[in-house]
């Protein structure tokens, strides 16, 4: 399925066709999100989880002024306000580099990228060649894929997150530094093209469907739609300084750093020792059990080398995703977790402490 055959009508013409009847919806998923400027958009449902200068970029597609809008609506499935106050605050006013971009680190990147032996320097040289003579992406595909297969079959899980974490890198630093270099750097320029074409298409590291059989556990007719919150935010009139752009970009699978369990037993009892009838097995199960996945869990490890914000926003998901495969080998903790406040919120500054977030 792809998206001419949805609409109708070619990509290209989205952009033009969206201000025309019946057009009055845009679904997008990282397509349209950033960069796309168009007046009449007024309302936006949020169903992801966005952080830092990607939640100023998305959210700010409404903030174009026109002569019939005279206000614009966010409803948000997934994010809290102090999450989007967070994002926001440090381009309300004057924004300031803490320290400059060193081009330097571009030839470490490059390096450990070529070492890793993903492409060879003749199939970059190819799809380099390829795709500034305007060919199509069937003509480019194949090598690419052949990249692909070296990655899914040659490096293990950490060495591919640690890969595609650098290449994301290089492409992010390499487009700010082009921007502002009064030169051109050819072996970079080559490099930046084949990483931003084969990087979308190196898999993710494999997950368990951990929602298999959720549904025929779930009394689906026990839920309802609750209004939570209807507000506006304001932001602190000052001035914010932000870090330039990362250039590490290796993900890695990290040991939390776990807390006595004598205290972590104490504790825990203190608070819910009266919600179950084995409190100690919950606790230590927990510590021992719950906190490692979750300070291993790739996309977790990924996010920590970002901003401190997104790496929290990954750690939540990621224990919402280690929570949900408790469901059927332990069905009171995972209902007290996602039905008792106070005992998810004592589980999740557990996790956090111990993960090191």
């Amino acid at each position: 399925m792809t998206e001419a055959s949805l609409n109708g009508f070619a990509s290209s013409d989205i952009a033009e066709k969206i201000q025309h009847d019946p057009y009055r919806f845009l679904i997008c998923a990282d397509k349209f999100q950033t960069g796309y400027d168009e007046p009449l958009l007024h309302t936006m449902y949020v169903d992801k989880l966005l952080a830092g200068i990607k939640a100023v970029q998305t959210l700010s597609r409404l903030n174009r002024a026109h002569p019939q809008k005279r206000d614009c609506f966010v409803l948000d499935f997934q994010n809290n306000s102090e999450a989007i106050i967070f994002a926001f605050q440090d381009y309300y006013r004057a924004t300031l580099l803490a320290e400059k971009t060193d081009p330097n680190k571009l030839h470490d990147l490059k390096a450990a990228l070529d070492n890793a032996q993903v492409y060879s320097l003749e199939q970059m040289q190819q799809v380099v060649e390829l795709f500034l003579t305007g060919a199509e992406r069937d003509t480019l595909d194949p090598i690419l894929d052949r990249c692909v297969a070296v990655y899914a079959e040659t490096l293990d899980e950490d060495q591919q997150v640690e890969f595609k974490g650098k290449a994301k890198a290089f492409c992010r630093t390499y487009d700010f530094l082009a921007s502002v270099m009064p030169h051109a750097n050819v072996n970079w320029e080559k490099l930046s093209i084949l990483l931003n074409l084969l990087t979308p298409k190196l898999p993710a590291p494999e997950e368990d469907d951990l929602a298999k059989g959720i549904l025929d556990a779930i009394d689906m007719d026990s839920y309802r739609v609750e209004k939570k919150a209807v507000m506006k935010i304001a932001l602190a009139d000052e001035e914010a300084e932000i870090d330039p752009v990362p250039l590490g970009g290796a993900g890695h699978k990290g040991q939390p750093e776990l807390d006595r369990l004598s205290n972590i037993l104490k504790t825990f009892n203190d608070n819910f020792g009266t919600l179950f009838t084995d409190a100690d097995r919950v606790a230590k199960r927990i510590r021992e059990d719950i906190a490692p996945k979750v300070a291993a869990d790739a996309a977790y490890q990924n996010a920590k080398e970002n901003t401190p914000h997104t790496a929290r926003l990954e750690m939540d998901k990621a224990l919402a995703r280690i929570m949900l495969s408790l469901l059927k080998d332990d069905t009171e903790v995972y209902k007290q977790f996602v039905q008792n406040e106070a005992f998810r919120r004592f589980v999740t500054d557990m996790v956090s402490s111990m993960t090191g977030e």
